[in-house]
């Protein structure tokens, strides 16, 4: 029973409350995806410390998170909303502490692959879980505006990662995972203090058969996507994965018709609203995913920055969503959730399309590459806050598995566009670039084309109470 206080100290402490909430759960989603973007930039280091090690099996470090975090975000989501999302979280960030420990003192190369998959697995929980317990503790009309902050620390982790282990290698790689400790015991000792006691979902029979399925389609899906150009796009290793991974698809779509309680219910795609923002997702995030990268290797192979030089370039691009986000609730409440999709889809066009007109081999960063970067900061702010949001229009027990399945189209599609990119770029040649972003900016243009069928309900009047109490 909720008992209404009319006095003014407790509506205070429930909103300070909400915003601590708030930034314990983007702190987990940062060092997530911190830890994605860092790692890319020891790959030097790495193969100098485990002596015969190349750069096929170094990559191993990034490519088993991000299988790993893919095909465990579904099932991750689903235990979160079963066993509750503050005990989710507790244990997610102290596995990924844990695990952080290890790949810092990893003798081997194995070891330290080993140890990078526990610290997806643990990633798979977090990021879900963040979102689910961050929208509930506001009221309906201010999700724009979490969503936009969530978005700019997920941005801040993605730019940031580059340019941290960057630096941080300057004191040796391991410092990329001790750096994740303090964060860890700080977020949870506070994440105990003050996250709210989330109901558990109702005690049914775990689908293990089908998390099972789902994650094995999945690894087998991203793992085609990011060994493709390191097997071989004919190779019999890739072929056999594909054909696999196609028999684990079908396998999968017919278990989760016909169990009872599915680890994934097809009634979440009966929602339109939810169906509409993992499609958008998927294609923005087939145009986003390679376009970073290509801008990274634009910038060190065709204008020959350095690493770090390349990355504090990349900078304005987290560096505007952070600055754009915090207005992405006003322009939702303004124009309305489906127009600020389909502007961010085109903003991502026309920041792609930017690069591919004006890109030369002589190094122009103020006329050429900033008006670019900026542009796509931007659509990040724009897009992602209504599309996300959208979960949570499901049923409150659903939001962290609802969140999952979004998440999941974001890292397939990551996966793909690298794919696409890789198989474009082949020398890295200037003509082959342009192509490149010609080929983002028809995704990008896509994804606003999906945003036009987000019909979401305009922002409410203000509630006078939060729904944390």
């Amino acid at each position: 029973m909720t008992v209404h206080n009319t006095e003014s100290p407790a509506p205070t402490r429930v909103g300070v409350r909400r915003w601590r909430i708030l930034a314990i759960a983007s702190a987990a989603q940062f060092l997530a995806i911190l830890d994605l973007f860092a790692v890319s930039v020891a790959f030097p280091a790495l193969e100098r410390t485990f002596d015969g090690a190349g750069l096929a099996e170094v990559s191993w470090v990034l490519n088993a998170y991000t299988i790993v975090l893919a095909a465990m975000l579904v099932p991750a989501g689903r235990l979160a909303d079963d066993i509750g999302r503050k005990r989710a979280f507790l244990l997610g960030m102290t596995l990924f502490g844990v695990a952080s420990v290890g790949c810092a003192v990893a003798p081997v190369l194995p070891a330290l692959v080993v140890a990078r998959i526990v610290q997806a697995a643990a990633a798979a929980i977090l990021i879900p879980t963040s979102l689910g317990l961050a929208l509930p503790a506001f009221p309906q009309h201010e999700h724009a505006k979490v969503m936009g902050i969530w978005t700019a620390v997920a941005a801040a982790g993605a730019g940031s990662g580059p340019v941290a282990g960057g630096l941080l290698l300057a004191a040796g790689w391991r410092w990329i995972f001790l750096i994740n400790i303090p964060v860890v015991v700080v977020a949870v000792l506070a994440g105990r203090r003050e996250l709210p006691a989330s109901p558990r979902g109702a005690r049914k029979r775990l689908d293990l058969l089908g998390a099972v399925l789902v994650l094995a389609t999945v690894a087998g899906l991203t793992t085609v996507f990011t060994q493709a150009s390191v097997w071989g796009y004919g190779s019999a290793a890739i072929l056999g994965c594909a054909a696999a991974t196609v028999l684990l698809g079908v396998l999968t779509v017919r278990h989760l018709r016909r169990a009872p309680d599915p680890v994934i219910s097809f009634d979440l795609f009966r929602h339109r609203l939810f169906t509409v923002a993992v499609s958008g997702v998927f294609l923005y995030y087939l145009a986003f995913a390679a376009m970073i990268l290509a801008a990274t290797l634009f910038l060190t192979g065709r204008w020959h920055y350095s690493v770090v030089a390349a990355a504090l370039a990349i900078a304005p691009m987290p560096a505007s969503t952070m600055a754009t986000a915090p207005l992405s609730g006003r322009i939702v409440a303004r124009f309305g959730a489906r127009a600020s999709a389909v502007l961010g889809g085109l903003t991502l066009a026309a920041g792609c399309g930017w690069w591919a007109l004006t890109a030369t081999d002589r190094p122009q960063y103020l006329v050429v590459f900033l008006p670019g970067a900026v542009l796509a900061g931007i659509s990040t702010a724009l897009l992602q806050p209504p599309l996300f949001g959208s979960a949570a229009t499901l049923p409150p027990d659903r939001i962290s598995l609802a969140t999952a399945v979004l998440m999941m189209s974001r890292q397939i599609a990551s996966a793909l566009g690298v794919a696409v990119l890789t198989a474009i770029l082949g020398h890295q040649a200037l003509h082959g670039f342009r192509v490149a972003w010609l080929a983002m900016c028809g995704a990008a243009l896509a994804s606003a084309v999906a945003g036009l069928r987000f019909h979401a309900r305009p922002a409410t009047r203000p509630a006078r109470r939060s729904s944390v109490r």
